[in-house]
């Protein structure tokens, strides 16, 4: 199929959350998971909410009215270091859920619920070079 277009990854990841969450997403996203905070842009402040850089990606924590969580699905954050992750965020008081799944194609991973109670996976790969999976 040849087309005029290309995908060239993802830009961001938008999580829902309810309104006011924003100094409790700080304290998660930025304070215990080291993720830098973006300025939102002037147009999009009113809104509520809160940005973060996750390695080259974006999360966008976004205020939803009605907000419930999402409970299945998730985005997946590739780490290095994925066992000293796992025990700093116990060590602070996170619940981390194992899941040995992927161990066979290489993969260690564990979910966890952020404070409203979106699931987010962390998953390293055994045989990484660069950052990339080989």
């Amino acid at each position: 199929m040849i087309v005029a277009f290309a995908f060239k990854g993802i830009d961001h990841v938008q999580l829902a959350a309810p309104e006011g969450c924003e100094q409790e997403a700080r304290a998660f996203y930025a304070r215990l998971l080291g993720w830098r905070e973006l300025e939102k842009p002037d147009s999009l402040k009113k809104r509520g909410g809160v940005w973060f850089q996750c390695g080259p990606q974006q999360v966008h924590i976004g205020v939803q009215t009605g907000f419930t969580p999402a409970r299945k699905a998730h985005p997946a954050f590739g780490v290095c270091g994925i066992t000293e992750l796992q025990s700093w965020l116990q060590a602070h008081g996170v619940e981390t859920i194992a899941d040995d799944s992927r161990q066979e194609e290489g993969a260690e991973r564990f979910y966890v619920n952020d404070p409203f109670g979106n699931r987010l996976e962390f998953m390293e790969w055994e045989r990484e070079v660069n950052g990339k999976q080989q």
